[in-house]
């Protein structure tokens, strides 16, 4: 077991140095919105947030992983993070949405994968947990999902709970590899090759200076947009009355330093369907879109004992949320189009084989439209 963590951290760590080199929306010249980018433009601007990723590249048929997103360094279960889930589209199974609902926080890292690997992923943050708190009996686990199954031998379950943990282990700040890398490995967005992506915004000081990061495991359809031009109508990819082809869904993080509870983390996240919907997904029938938001923001860590009865809080006014609610619009479209962009032609389970977005010709479209570099 030892030693198969170990190969899985190397392995995952080769994995995203080769990936992490790739372009990004913004290396073309297309600049989403209006806000400024945090120095990485990923989910880990928020100070103290770290992601970690293990990516399973097996044979013909093994094309998964998994990626881990963790709120700050310290012991979680006793440090909690105020956070809500929104449900966009409820097609998934996403594990620990009712305590989340009932508490408002969450008490693990919280964990993507694929669809048939959620029992697993959670056994192993039950594992982590209880083995950094030795009088615990209760752990709720947060896991999200897409289905893979397209690319991957999703059946044969491959993700095992050392590749769950060696994602958390290995989680660090600063830039994040996208696209064909964690639970991003085997997803398809758009017709595309899809993945993770990440991007986050930084509102002005004059109002509150806060950042919000998201990251999103795109594996959707729709009709695709950039930055407002109709991609797939240029393309002729569009799903016609024979072959509505978007079914697949889209796990959505959205971490923000601003100081707010569920009920306004909820409406933070409720937004982020707004960025989907920017790119052209539609949360259709067969999608599973959920949302999950948290605040990292440090005098609002809920302890899990205190000698108190009362939690001493500062919260952001309902008046001070609407630059918040168009950084994560902006940072969901954008960190969507960064996991089309970063991600690679796969072939996978019986010779499937998606391509990548025909980067090429969708600049051409980009500079007919005159949208590259557009401010």
């Amino acid at each position: 077991m030892k030693l198969a963590r170990i190969f899985v951290l190397v392995f995952s760590l080769i994995t995203i140095q080769a990936y992490s080199q790739k372009k990004r929306a913004r290396d073309y010249g297309i600049e989403i919105g209006v806000l400024k980018t945090g120095e990485n433009n990923a989910i880990t601007d928020v100070f103290g947030v770290k992601v970690g990723q293990t990516t399973l590249i097996d044979g013909d048929s093994v094309r998964t992983g998994v990626t881990a997103i963790l709120p700050h360094s310290h012991n979680i279960f006793q440090n909690k993070v105020p956070a809500a889930i929104y449900i966009g589209n409820g097609f998934g199974k996403l594990a620990g949405y009712s305590q989340v609902k009932e508490l408002g926080n969450i008490e693990t890292p919280i964990v993507l994968t694929n669809t048939l690997s959620v029992p697993i992923a959670a056994d192993a943050l039950i594992t982590y947990t209880l083995d950094r708190n030795k009088n615990v009996g209760s752990v709720n686990a947060i896991v999200g999902e897409t289905n893979d199954g397209w690319l991957n031998d999703i059946r044969g379950r491959h993700i095992k709970q050392e590749h769950i943990l060696s994602a958390i282990e290995n989680a660090k700040t600063g830039t994040v590899a996208e696209g064909n890398v964690g639970a991003g490995t085997g997803t398809v967005c758009f017709q595309y090759k899809g993945g993770i992506g990440t991007s986050s915004r930084v509102i002005p000081e004059s109002q509150g200076g806060y950042t919000v990061g998201v990251l999103v495991q795109s594996n959707f359809g729709g009709v695709l947009e950039i930055n407002g031009v109709p991609i797939a109508k240029e393309l002729n990819t569009i799903p016609n009355q024979y072959n509505y082809d978007t079914d697949g869904s889209c796990m959505i993080v959205v971490f923000t330093d601003a100081p707010l509870d569920s009920r306004n983390l909820e409406r933070l996240a409720k937004r982020a369907m707004l960025g989907l919907g920017r790119t052209g997904g539609i949360a259709s029938n067969g999608s599973g879109d959920y949302i999950i938001a948290v605040s990292t923001a440090k005098d609002n860590v809920v302890p899990y004992s205190s000698d108190t009865l009362f939690n001493d809080v500062k919260l952001l006014r309902n008046e001070a949320m609407t630059p918040l609610f168009l950084a994560t619009i902006e940072a969901t479209e954008e960190a969507i189009l960064n996991s089309l962009f970063a991600a690679e032609t796969m072939t996978g389970k019986n010779g499937r084989k998606i391509k990548s977005i025909p980067i090429d010709k969708v600049l051409k479209i980009m500079t007919e439209y005159g949208k590259i570099g557009e401010k």
